[in-house]
């Protein structure tokens, strides 16, 4: 899809600004609330030792869903099983090395890939599918927040497309882990959410609720009523699906009642992490609809200078992650089928693979050259 400059801001602002909260919360998870104005910053540290400005499992997970569906752009659609599988192989190779995995998407990753050994075969989406399916019906409690908060690059495949297609689409996404239907329909509600935000620059998480059936709608109406009357704080089991959409909500709605622009951006994703507990996980979600709205020029440079994370990228190498970026072939640097590509680092902000997928700064365009094609962002 051709978008203008701003919405190509926008776009490109989804993952960057996810990264950023997620970054931001990494230092405090699971710690209790802070105070009103206590000094939020990419501290790093917390349970699992993050540097400074590193991203966590909540960004890890994305990129690969942000990298299959350029892989795809031109060939299998978004929700594919090749897609999927491409998605699901890149999480089981993150997941044998990462800091933290989520117990539920630990347990499914397990329990996929000893369905694909039993099968003689390498795993696929259908693998993750089942053993999602296995997990919920087993213990009647999948509706954790970890569909949702990698849930967001999905959104910008979709900006072309009906929104009822989105929605499907992130249920089918959120099930390859988290089956319960409170998953599925956040991923779907966040998700249009943010393609409306990046289209049209408004901040709307009612706008995906005509989709759902009418006794769902009236459900995820007074969840977010009740997010609308409280503060991030107010959720203490954000763990659960609902409660981190509610953290995330309420982290934007009441920094929105004092702030607004890019101030808005900040604001939020800092009243997101003072909220307490999963601050990672619900800086992460509120990130990606703030940088739909506000765009990538909107997050803190501070916060973009530093930004890093698995599996070795940058702030600038996520701005280009988004589908109205480059195709097919254009980003050989970051994740296919679940390897790196030859990824090197050659500096702050640059990475090196195949040489048909490299990309150099254009001196005086403010933008970046792929395989000899400029790309606005």
């Amino acid at each position: 899809m051709k978008l203008n400059p701003l919405q190509n801001d926008r776009a490109a602002g989804v993952l960057v600004a996810l990264a950023a909260g997620d970054a931001l919360g990494a230092g405090y998870e699971f710690g209790a609330p802070l105070p009103d104005g206590a000094e939020v910053t990419m501290k790093g540290g917390g349970p699992f030792g993050f540097a400074p400005s590193e991203w966590t499992d909540d960004t890890s997970m994305a990129i690969p869903i942000a990298q299959a569906l350029l892989e795809s752009a031109s060939d299998a659609g978004p929700s594919s099983p090749a897609t999927l599988t491409m998605v699901v192989r890149a999480w089981t190779s993150w997941a044998a090395e990462a800091k933290d995995v989520g117990a539920q998407t630990s347990s499914v990753i397990a329990a996929a890939r000893r369905l694909a050994a039993a099968a003689g075969r390498n795993v696929t989406a259908a693998d993750f599918t089942a053993a999602a399916a296995d997990f919920h019906a087993r213990t009647g409690r999948s509706a954790g927040n970890g569909s949702l908060m990698r849930t967001a690059p999905l959104a910008l495949a979709y900006l072309e497309r009906d929104p009822s297609e989105l929605m499907a689409a992130a249920g089918m996404v959120s099930a390859l882990t988290h089956a319960d239907p409170d998953a599925q329909e956040a991923c779907g509600l966040w998700c249009v959410a943010i393609r409306h935000a990046v289209l049209s620059g408004q901040l709307d998480v009612r706008v995906g609720l005509p989709l759902l059936p009418d006794e769902r709608a009236s459900v995820w109406l007074e969840r977010i009523e009740t997010a609308e009357r409280s503060r991030p704080r107010d959720f203490t089991r954000n763990g659960w699906v609902v409660e981190a959409f509610q953290g995330a909500w309420s982290a934007i709605h009441y920094a929105g009642l004092s702030a607004s622009g890019p101030d808005h951006l900040r604001a939020a994703l800092e009243e997101a992490v003072r909220g307490g507990r999963d601050t990672d996980t619900v800086a992460a979600i509120a990130g990606g609809l703030l940088g739909a709205t506000y765009g990538y020029t909107a997050v803190p440079f501070e916060w973009r200078q530093r930004l890093h994370g698995w599996p070795g990228l940058r702030a600038r190498d996520l701005m280009v992650l988004h589908g109205a970026g480059p195709r097919r072939g254009q980003a050989g640097c970051v994740l296919a089928a679940g390897r790196t590509s030859g990824l090197q680092h050659v500096g702050p902000h640059r990475c090196a693979g195949p040489a048909s997928a490299r990309r150099r700064r254009v001196a005086g365009r403010g933008r970046f050259a792929w395989a000899g094609r400029r790309v606005g962002h």
